[in-house]
């Protein structure tokens, strides 16, 4: 797994530090409070390479038995589009993004809209769309 020090600039591009972002949800110090800031902890977890939180934060009902990433994709950006609900106090949301990645000296991206939902009090990514 790739390390991303505490005080550098969170991968998902919040604009916060990695320590005071998405780092307290990978290490399960903490449960994110919305749909959008687990979309952007899931993007983490792909720049890290962290497949242990992506397998954890998939509803059971979706989630593969394995998951392998591709050590040639390299994410380089997250730009979320639109959120639509998702807050603290609902129970499901969608959030529509972009996300940049290099694979074999190219850049390309990937747009989806993916749904979330919450179970047993915590948010978890449910499927997507894939617009790309």
């Amino acid at each position: 797994m790739k390390t991303v020090p505490i005080d550098a600039p969170c991968p998902c591009r919040s604009g916060h530090a990695y320590g005071q972002c998405c780092r307290p949800f990978l290490r399960g110090d903490a449960e994110a409070p919305t749909a959008e800031a687990l979309m952007r902890s899931r993007y983490t977890a792909f720049v890290t390479g962290d497949v242990d939180y992506l397998l954890r934060t998939w509803h059971p009902e979706t989630r593969p038995a394995s998951l392998e990433l591709d050590s040639a994709l390299a994410w380089t950006g997250l730009q979320i589009l639109r959120t639509v609900r998702g807050g603290e106090s609902d129970r499901a949301g969608t959030v529509e993004f972009r996300a940049t990645y290099r694979e074999g000296g190219q850049d390309r991206a990937q747009q989806e809209k993916s749904t979330f939902v919450r179970e047993d009090g915590r948010w978890v990514y449910r499927d997507a769309l894939s617009q790309s």
